[in-house]
């Protein structure tokens, strides 16, 4: 089940919304066995965004373009401009993290060939 991340259109600002429960029960789990993996990985919003951006530059550059995140302490946010093209943007970015999530030995060998390369929060 990926009801830990959501996409929305949001038409007064113009863009659309991601947003990734980075509480909720299973990426919270994945985050407290990547900090116990790896010292600097606490997984708060800021070292999310720390690794996502990471992942993506090494696997999905593409997806970096027109993105603008904005992590909290116990949140990630992240918005990309609304348009069709942005809108395919946003679709891949979520079945980025959903296939993490859901196959989270991905996580940990990215953690293990590219962890001290982060710029962890």
């Amino acid at each position: 089940m990926t009801d830990y991340i959501t996409i929305t259109d949001n038409p007064e600002f113009d863009c659309i919304n991601i947003s990734f429960n980075i509480e909720h029960d299973k990426p919270f789990g994945i985050g407290g066995r990547m900090g116990e993996v790896y010292e600097e990985a606490y997984m708060n919003g800021y070292n999310w965004d720390a690794f996502l951006n990471a992942y993506l530059a090494a696997n999905a550059p593409e997806l970096l373009d027109g993105l603008d995140a904005d992590p909290e302490g116990s949140a990630y946010f992240a918005t990309y401009p609304l348009t069709p093209e942005y809108r395919q943007k946003a679709e891949e970015f979520k079945q980025v993290i959903v296939d993490l999530i859901e196959n989270d030995s991905k996580i940990f060998a990215f953690l293990e060939t590219h962890g001290s390369e982060i710029e962890w929060d």
